[in-house]
């Protein structure tokens, strides 16, 4: 039965993602990759600085993924990226960044992270790629 037209709760959604990645997940694993772009050897007190967490709340989460194979860990060591959390950390960053971009040319700002943060995680693939196509058509025409 297609429920393509049906309403559903975002919770009812969810279910339908079927994902086992979090949002807290996504953060987390955004700001890995973020910092390993920056070629820093990343270990749990840095990551925690970095998203104003406590150590033991990001040695939790580093856990988690580390148990869908999205990081390397042991206790007190380096985090490190899998190639599945490579992949995935790089969508995450360029979804962070496309709505950033978009967010700040449709209000006319320059910093718009406390808007991207609130909606970054329920926006799907498809429509991020239309907003870059929108993004590079209308940035330049400006």
């Amino acid at each position: 039965m297609d429920k393509s037209n049906d309403f559903f709760t975002l919770k009812g959604y969810a279910r339908m993602e079927k994902s086992q990645i979090t949002s807290a997940m996504e953060d987390y694993l955004e700001m890995i990759y973020r910092m390993h772009q920056e070629k820093r050897d990343l270990r749990i007190t840095a990551l925690a600085e970095a998203l104003n967490v406590k150590p033991s709340s990001a040695s939790r989460m580093v856990t988690n993924l580390a148990r869908q194979e999205l990081v390397s860990f042991e206790k007190y060591g380096i985090i490190s990226l899998t190639e599945k959390g490579a992949s995935l950390g790089g969508y995450l960053l360029f979804r962070h960044e496309i709505l950033h971009r978009f967010f700040c040319y449709l209000n006319h700002s320059s910093c718009e992270l406390e808007q991207v943060e609130k909606v970054e995680h329920f926006i799907d693939s498809q429509t991020i790629w239309n907003m870059k196509l929108f993004l590079e058509k209308h940035q330049n025409e400006h």
